[in-house]
């Protein structure tokens, strides 16, 4: 009895350290960030070319009314276009990091009502969860994650899941009470410093967090971008785009250090002018799992 005993006690810590390994399914995604839901031709040739089936979509904003503790929806996205139904649409709801030092009180029922009722008035069928995107801190983290536990109840109530974003430096933290996260890889520099390292992603930037992967105790998919940011500094005009090989030297790094993070892909974000950054070999790299 006791040798059982001690197997069971020297087993149980690598079961709980290989849970996390429950893998997403091989999947293409892409995030919708835009105020109007309209989709031109080349947008639904690269959705049906790259067989992307999940498109995260960002419904509002949630933000604090000029500083004072109420909070409110901002951005609401208009649907102009009628959503394809062969699409599985992730109603995205961004919270801004200051409203978690405010009452959340109903806050959850309210995104939850919030999306359902979008979805009912712009004919989105088929919505199997809710994700919430939130830069949460160290201070904060505590209140968004009773936060999410709440949602999370609530999104049961419609049979819906519930997801949140992982950003890089989040990996040190506890999990969050969610289904799975995306982990977020970009904005991984300071856009507000002068640095000759691009701060939408570099590889640099990247590297001190990868000893957490292994560890994190949640299922994750991987996010990467294909955007470009204009900032202006000291009168300067700059301009930046990440090269392929540096999103692909990321990626591989990443999954180097967790096997997972090759199947469920997801890309920042479906846009004509980001479309026409990359040729169609490089969308094939990034889409590879």
């Amino acid at each position: 009895m006791e040798k059982r005993w001690l197997v069971c006690m020297i087993l149980l810590p690598f079961f709980l350290a290989c849970s996390h390994q429950e893998r997403m399914d091989d999947e293409n995604a892409v995030y919708y960030w835009r105020t109007e839901w309209r989709l031109d031709s080349l947008e639904r040739d690269f959705i049906e070319q790259y067989q992307i089936h999940k498109v995260y979509c960002r419904y509002f904003d949630v933000v604090t009314d000029d500083g004072a503790t109420e909070l409110k929806p901002n951005a609401t996205i208009v649907f102009v276009d009628t959503v394809p139904q062969d699409l599985e649409i992730i109603p995205t709801v961004y919270i801004t990091e200051a409203c978690l030092h405010q009452s959340l009180t109903g806050l959850a029922t309210k995104i939850v009502e919030r999306v359902v009722k979008m979805n009912e008035t712009n004919d989105v069928h088929n919505v199997k969860e809710i994700q919430i995107d939130c830069d949460y801190t160290l201070r904060s983290r505590q209140g968004y994650y009773e936060f999410l536990a709440e949602i999370r109840e609530e999104a049961r109530k419609h049979a819906m899941g519930l997801s949140t974003t992982i950003r890089l430096h989040q990996l040190s933290m506890p999990v969050p009470p969610v289904d799975y996260g995306v982990l977020m890889i970009y904005n991984t520099g300071d856009p507000q410093k002068y640095m000759e390292r691009n701060p939408i992603l570099d590889l640099r930037d990247v590297e001190p967090y990868l000893r957490y992967l292994g560890s994190y105790q949640l299922k994750l998919a991987a996010a990467y971008p294909v955007f470009s940011w204009q900032r202006v500094f000291y009168n300067m005009n700059l301009v930046h785009e990440v090269s392929a090989d540096e999103i692909l030297k990321v990626k591989a790094a990443v999954e180097n250090e967790r096997d997972e993070l090759r199947h469920s892909i997801l890309l920042y974000h479906l846009d004509h002018d980001n479309i026409n950054r990359y040729d169609k070999k490089t969308f094939e790299a990034f889409y590879r799992h």
